[in-house]
């Protein structure tokens, strides 16, 4: 059954990887290459919090931190992954045969499908902020696709625009899930309607405040949200920047 929480910032799990460590098969970068990830969900090592929230199996908040540090290539099946460049320069290599550099407000989705590798590193001195979220696809064995697009957050200031999902301008994927973002710099109240009261509504906070059903939540925490016909946000006079998740059960 699936059950609404509140998801506090330092209730995330934790991890950090050195590329000298254990990991440095995996872990890019040397020799002071550092990478950590805050966890929503269930992932890795982290294995004593939200198993996942409806098609979402992953939402890590990283850092990487040092000229190369990241993710060696590795391989993925029947996952889609998608990844938001927050602030520094991300390095994407895939076998479907894209070489990308993606910066602040650029974003990707990378369907592995039926088998597809992929490499994410920072290749400057500057750390490299990102949000990856990792879903499931409708349909297993897919050819393997990948997308990618850029959100202006001046242009598009006060608005909750639709990045991935069935909109015009949007990525689409293999699911029944949509990811929105939502930037203010003032008073903004947005009612947000799932298109189903079967769905799921996942609001993460990545800068600022917002009154999320009269519960606020500040950086870093999120809400989890079932059953509801309307979600009630509502961002205050400061600036904040929201990602919201809705997904099928």
């Amino acid at each position: 059954m699936n059950n609404s929480f509140i998801l506090r910032a330092h209730e995330r799990g934790y991890n950090k990887f050195l590329s000298t460590g254990e990991a440095s098969s995996y872990i890019g970068g040397h020799p002071d290459a550092v990478l950590t990830r805050h966890s929503s969900f269930n992932f890795g090592p982290y294995q004593s919090g939200h198993p996942g929230f409806g098609r979402l199996r992953v939402f890590g908040d990283e850092t990487f931190s040092g000229s190369g540090c990241g993710y060696n290539i590795h391989p993925h099946h029947n996952f889609i992954i998608c990844a938001f460049v927050l602030e520094g320069q991300l390095t994407h290599v895939n076998t479907v045969g894209n070489i990308d550099q993606l910066t602040p407000g650029d974003y990707y989705a990378f369907s592995a499908g039926s088998g597809g590798k992929h490499c994410e590193l920072n290749l400057t001195t500057d750390d490299m902020h990102v949000v990856y979220i990792w879903m499931l696809p409708d349909q297993l064995l897919l050819p393997p696709s990948y997308s990618r697009a850029h959100f202006n957050a001046l242009a598009n200031r006060n608005s909750l625009v639709t990045l991935i999902g069935n909109a015009d301008g949007a990525l689409r994927v293999s699911q029944d899930v949509t990811v929105s973002r939502l930037v203010t710099d003032r008073e903004v109240a947005v009612e947000y309607r799932p298109s189903s009261p079967a769905h799921g509504v996942y609001v993460f906070t990545l800068e600022g405040e917002v009154e999320c059903n009269h519960t606020l939540l500040g950086r870093r925490d999120s809400a989890g949200i079932w059953g509801a016909d309307c979600i009630y946000l509502k961002t205050g006079l400061e600036e904040a920047d929201l990602l919201i998740v809705e997904t099928s059960p």
